[in-house]
């Protein structure tokens, strides 16, 4: 039997092909040439790419036997993951392999911006000796502010402890004794933005946090502070950002990404008082290495048909086609059980009902946390970190299994608790010939409904006239009831309505929803459908 083919379509090194082991033909071919690209993919088991090769849906038409795109690297911009999805390709990456080489780069970032590092380097390259004019600041006793306490995050805490700083932190899902490890006291967003004197973000990009530093918040900083993003371009709305630093409104800013890369105007890039670097979060020797490695092993263990903890879009390998449905549907679980969370979870139990418990069904609980955490975090999220994730957060994970299922030949149930002590639950079940994904129970009441991509759940007293409430302010905002289920404990009790919508919900709209009807407590939920 010939040996797989894996093609190298840029430039790796050499560790990432002794990764691979002597059980594969390796090709080479340059994959910003198409030609070249098409007539490598045309015998290619595996893809190897880095940010340059694009693995479009025409790509992937040239290669029959493609059994994994893998990118050698965080970002997936250049591979297209639904048409790969569609083709049965898997598509992994390296979803840790920068975030040391990305805090790095944080706190070179704070430290050029307190001690005016490229405009001195500038003036000096000039001709020009101006010592008083680059008169910095020590980070000794300032405080710095980190929002998202992820993984990157608690790394940049680690590091600059030893530099004396006061630690302060914003992210509404860690714990106050996860905090407490790192040296980081949890305060709310509004406070961390009036206390800081440098501000560094790290959260994903989502419609909830694009922007969610703008003009009101660079507002309510001191004159004198700085903000740094090394995360995502557009957590720190440029337009505002602009107006800020020529006001003066703040002392300065870093960035690393920006909402267009490469960025072609000038007006934010071209301030004096602006650092910038063209994206090299993953820039280092080490993290191309760490990347190049990971993803290696990640062939390897799709193309002899293992479990592919960094697949991104399907999960590989020897799941039990039984189990493998249930898979995006825990996924999907996980993800609604963070948006019905409003605070940090203390504590999580993934419950397998039916028929599945002959099976080993160990995969559903890594997608659990998977979709949970994939909602939380900034970083990338797989079946290897999610446990981890868990762990940093102090999050108690149970696991179970019964043949016991009532309603549904499958039930699958997240049932967990906030630190404050408030339960939340959500239960799924695949329906029908065509194994369509609904949610069947949100805490505590029965419903059916499929799974949307928009999804708002709210509890209220049970009266008259609340329906016709909230359809009215949904129909005025231009917002569509795709499907509607109201569940209540007793008659006149408390209500429960959850609503798939067509589009998203913004917060004004899910204000004046929450005063219409009186609202207990309101929901939005996005969902990845993919």
């Amino acid at each position: 039997m010939p040996a797989p083919i894996v093609l190298i379509a840029e430039q790796l090194s050499p560790a990432t092909i002794a990764a691979l082991g002597p059980d594969f033909e390796v090709v080479y071919v340059d994959g910003t040439d198409r030609d070249a690209l098409r007539s490598g993919l045309a015998t290619a088991d595996a893809v190897l790419v880095r940010s340059a090769t694009q693995i479009d849906a025409e790509a992937l038409s040239w290669a029959p036997k493609l059994k994994v795109v893998a990118r050698a690297g965080v970002g997936l911009d250049n591979v297209d993951i639904k048409s790969a999805t569609q083709a049965g390709v898997m598509v992994v990456n390296a979803p840790t392999s920068n975030i040391i080489s990305a805090a790095e780069l944080t706190v070179a970032h704070i430290l050029g911006l307190a001690r005016h590092l490229p405009r001195a380097h500038s003036s000096l390259s000039a001709g020009q000796w101006k010592r008083s004019s680059f008169t910095g600041i020590e980070l000794y006793e300032k405080t710095v502010g980190i929002i998202g306490l992820g993984r990157i995050g608690a790394l940049i805490a680690e590091r600059l402890r030893g530099f004396g700083v006061e630690l302060i932190a914003f992210d509404p899902y860690v714990t106050a004794a996860r905090a407490q490890q790192l040296g980081v006291q949890l305060v709310s967003l509004e406070e961390l933005i009036e206390r800081v004197d440098f501000l560094t973000i790290h959260m994903p990009r989502t419609p909830e946090t694009l922007g969610m530093i703008g003009a009101e918040q660079l507002k309510a900083m001191k004159s004198t502070a700085y903000v740094v993003n090394v995360a995502r371009g557009g957590l720190i709305d440029e337009e505002a950002l602009i107006a800020a630093l020529n006001a003066g409104e703040i002392a300065g800013a870093a960035l690393d990404v920006f909402m267009q890369e490469p960025p072609t105007d000038t007006s934010l890039t071209g301030l004096p008082n602006v650092n910038v670097t063209p994206h090299l979060g993953a820039s280092t020797e080490e993290a191309q290495e760490k990347a190049g490695v990971s993803v290696a092993k990640s062939v390897r263990l799709a193309l002899a048909g293992d479990l592919v903890p960094d697949a991104v879009n399907v999960a590989g390998g020897v799941i039990d086609e039984y189990v493998r449905p249930g898979l995006p549907l825990t996924e999907k679980l996980g993800q609604v059980f963070a948006g019905l969370a409003d605070g940090p979870i203390a504590s999580l139990d993934i419950e397998v009902h039916g028929e599945l418990a002959g099976r080993n069904v160990e995969a559903l609980r890594l997608a659990a946390l998977k979709g949970l955490f994939s909602k939380i975090v900034s970083d990338p999220v797989s079946y290897v970190n999610a446990p981890l994730l868990a762990e940093q957060r102090n999050i108690e994970v149970r696991f179970s299994v019964d043949g016991v299922s009532e309603s549904y030949r499958n039930v699958i149930t997240l049932r967990g608790s906030l630190t404050d002590g408030t339960p939340i639950s959500v239960s799924g079940t695949l329906t029908g010939p065509k194994q369509v994904e609904k949610i069947v129970e949100v805490n505590g009441y029965e419903v059916e409904l499929p799974i949307p991509e928009h999804l708002i759940v709210f509890s209220y007293t049970d009266r008259p006239g609340i329906v016709a409430s909230y359809g009215n302010l949904l129909g005025e905002a231009g917002v569509n009831i795709a499907g509607l289920q109201i569940a209540r404990d007793e008659k006149k009790g408390t209500a429960l309505s959850v609503l798939s919508v067509d589009s998203p919900v913004d917060e004004s709209l899910i204000e004046a929803l929450r005063v219409a009807i009186g609202a207990e407590k309101i929901s939005t939920i996005d969902i990845d459908v993919q």
